[in-house]
């Protein structure tokens, strides 16, 4: 593997950590801004297009991240979870608040972002440990 992609593997893991933690964060303080603060419902925070333009911005530095990191350290176990948690947030948006409700919706988004961030961070953590990375 070209020292270049292995330098580009940990912040693409930390990024994918970032977007996920901000989509969760997401998920439990717009319900609670609105509450507190009824004019941030102008910001339409709630919008759909929100967390189809995160997860845009999820899936493919997942998948790169995971992939390298399990191409690297061959545990598969990581890339299972990752993959899992992305299923389960496109599984929010297809399913949406209409199929799932409110709250449904946001657990499995919160569910799926859980997932990614664990196995990003255990990405990181296995590939630091490992000779082979040089992260």
């Amino acid at each position: 593997m070209t020292a270049y992609v292995t330098q580009i593997r940990p912040s693409a893991d930390k990024t994918a950590i970032s977007l996920s933690l901000l989509c969760a964060l997401h998920c439990l303080a717009t319900p609670v801004l609105i509450t507190v603060l009824p004019s941030a419902i102008a910001l339409r925070l709630e919008n759909e297009i929100f967390h189809l333009w995160m997860l845009i911005a999820v899936v493919p530095i997942s998948l790169f991240a995971l992939t390298l990191g399990c191409r690297e350290h061959r545990n598969l176990g990581v890339a299972g979870a990752g993959t899992i948690g992305i299923a389960l947030m496109c599984g929010a948006i297809i399913l949406g608040d209409d199929i799932l409700g409110p709250f449904g919706e946001r657990a499995l988004t919160l569910l799926g972002a859980g997932l990614v961030t664990g196995s990003h961070v255990r990405n990181f953590i296995i590939c630091r440990q490992s000779k082979i990375c040089d992260c």
